[in-house]
């Protein structure tokens, strides 16, 4: 097998959930630019129609609206795709929030709103989409399953975003339970950023973004090609034989430091 057949996703399937804006387009758009026929959804039908028209201009991508922070949409989406799609070669869970708020102000609002999308999405929609995977999986060439966790549940926070570093320490647990109970068709893997380019990230690298880069090992910001390129790793033949795993893709600020 040739380096780029041991790397390529080409002819893949894919659904990218949040995947019109921050690291979840980076990854679409690196899927759509690599060959694979790319599904992006957001809670926004203009947004996803938007992104999927542009992408679209470098391949496949097609937008469908989602609210996954219900069991119900989480259904919704999976019989969507059922509907579109016999067979899903690669689901990126990607789809977030998140909540800041000092520690004597944090309530029951920031959890139950960060902790339904960012936990309860990732595992309903994946236990909705399972036959889908299980028709695209084997042995030798599983589905993949990629969630996205963070470092902030590998180490601890500056910020006061509790609710986040719980439901992202929760995603690599889920991670590595659901890589147990779906194989061997199935491989699920979790992808955890550091700093990138991002809505969520925009205020804290607009505040600190020097001093993060400064103090990152690796002495820069992430950028698009490094969070795609992970992805399509853990979705080519190349990352075939790994499961369980959660991949720090920050820089080494949270394992070198």
């Amino acid at each position: 097998m040739s380096a780029a057949d041991l790397f390529s996703v080409a002819g893949k399937t894919a659904l990218v959930t949040g995947g019109t804006r921050g690291i979840g387009k980076m990854i679409a758009e690196g899927f759509v630019e690599a060959g694979a026929a790319v599904y992006i959804s957001s809670r926004k039908a203009g947004g996803c129609a938007e992104v999927a028209e542009e992408l679209s201009a470098k391949g496949t991508c097609i937008g469908i609206a989602a609210d996954l922070s219900t069991e119900g949409g989480c259904r919704g989406l999976a019989e969507e795709m059922a509907g579109r799609t016999a067979r899903l070669d690669i689901l990126v869970n990607n789809a977030g929030a998140t909540w800041g708020t000092p520690l004597a102000e944090y309530d029951e609002t920031a959890f139950e709103k960060v902790l339904a999308l960012n936990v309860k999405g990732v595992f309903h929609l994946t236990r909705f989409l399972v036959p889908l995977l299980q028709a695209a999986g084997t042995t030798d060439e599983p589905a993949r399953v990629i969630n996205i966790g963070s470092i902030d549940a590998i180490h601890v926070p500056i910020l006061e975003t509790y609710a986040y570093s719980a439901s992202k320490a929760a995603v690599h647990q889920l991670t590595r339970h659901l890589a147990k109970r779906l194989a061997p068709a199935i491989t699920v893997n979790a992808i955890a950023p550091g700093p990138f380019e991002s809505k969520m990230m925009a205020a804290t690298l607009q505040a600190f973004g020097e001093q993060i880069a400064a103090n990152a090992p690796l002495k820069r910001i992430g950028r698009p090609d490094d969070m795609a390129g992970a992805a399509i790793y853990l979705s080519s033949r190349a990352g075939s034989y790994l499961t369980g795993a959660v991949i720090p893709v920050d820089g080494g600020i949270a394992t070198v430091r």
